[in-house]
């Protein structure tokens, strides 16, 4: 079913304002799902509704929160966002780094507790709008959903990094990918209904490859609610070695050296924590000289002859803004279990749909 930009933007909205957030927040967040679901990644999208609902009422997230600043090092920051909602902490940590960069040249900002900041590429598309190259390494305390190379038992989360480059004049570079062989969240949405999982997405305990949801959540008939604690399986890393490499290196980033708690073995409570670097060109040299050899470059990529020849060569962020471009105008398609969820959640709260 396709749900037009405008009335779901709407009705998330009312959903997080009436579960307790103000109108302000539910608007950031509820831009941010639908967002996520306009570039085509619907497993960052409004299939989370439900679920960031469940987080707010248990006391998983916390509404309305703020960053603070709890250290200063030369050109770093660690900011703790006390476990707020990602749409708002994450933007302000983000605002925070370009600031700071756009007066420095360039600026590390760490964010420490902080709620899901969904899709990554989004900030990094923010700091594009300042002109600045940036890029994002995140992590998932207390999320273990993915095993690592070689194994079954789960011991990363989903570990995402994205990348920024402008490119003056025209459409910038924008690489946004889970370590993972697929998101957490693309296995909830093919949980109800949506488009299937890749061959090999998820193993087994006993080391058979699986596309079966059920292998991640456990057996879900019946009910709109999807627990990863329940399953017995686990999400494969993306490129064998070098996804589960990646995923290691997140967790020491973004989870140890930032203080924000990894995906285990201690106990930490559910938060991302996420290590951003941002730079002006200019910082390196000219910045004409970049921008053009730049702009150059990625030509030469897309010249590259497409196989097969039908088709053509994409640079990252290409298909987002495709799908971007589509969904506005035709609308958002959601899978009939994802609709649902989003029609019991709002009843819950007694908005109209």
């Amino acid at each position: 079913m396709l749900i037009p930009v405008d009335r779901l933007l709407a009705l998330v909205s009312d959903i997080f304002a009436a579960a307790g957030c103000s109108p302000a927040e539910a608007r950031r967040v509820a831009a941010g799902l639908v967002d996520a679901n306009l570039t085509g990644h619907d497993s960052h999208g409004v299939a989370r509704v439900p679920r960031y609902v469940d987080w707010l009422q248990s006391g998983e997230v916390e509404a309305d929160r703020s960053v603070e600043i709890v250290r200063e090092s030369g050109g770093l920051c660690v900011v703790d966002g006390n476990y707020g909602f990602g749409a708002t902490v994450g933007r302000q940590a983000v605002e925070l780094g370009i600031s700071r960069a756009l007066e420095q040249g360039t600026s590390i900002v760490a964010l420490r507790h902080a709620g899901h900041l969904g899709r990554i590429g989004q900030w990094a598309e923010l700091a594009l709008e300042s002109g600045l190259v940036s890029v994002h390494f995140v992590n998932v305390a207390g999320s273990v959903l993915v095993a690592p190379f070689g194994g079954v038992d789960r011991r990363f989360s989903t570990a995402p990094i994205a990348f920024g480059f402008p490119l003056q004049g025209e459409s910038p570079v924008v690489l946004d990918f889970a370590t993972s062989a697929v998101a957490e969240g693309k296995v909830l949405v093919a949980s109800n209904g949506g488009k299937p999982l890749p061959s090999g997405s998820l193993i087994d305990p006993d080391g058979r490859l699986s596309t079966d949801p059920a292998t991640l959540y456990g057996s879900f008939e019946g009910t709109t609610e999807r627990d990863a604690r329940r399953g017995a399986g686990a999400i494969r890393a993306m490129g064998e070695h070098k996804g589960s490499g990646l995923a290691l290196m997140c967790e020491l980033l973004s989870g140890v050296l930032l203080g924000s708690g990894t995906s285990g073995p201690e106990k930490h409570r559910f938060a991302n924590g996420m290590v951003s670097i941002y730079m002006q060109p200019g910082a390196f040299g000219s910045a004409e000289a970049i921008s053009q050899e730049a702009r150059s470059f990625v030509a030469w990529v897309r010249s590259a002859r497409p196989a097969p020849p039908s088709e053509q060569v994409l640079i990252p962020g290409d298909p987002e803004r495709s799908t971007r471009t589509e969904r506005t105008e035709a609308g958002i398609p959601l899978p009939p279990g994802t609709w649902d969820g989003i029609v019991r959640t709002a009843q819950r709260f007694g908005v109209s749909t």
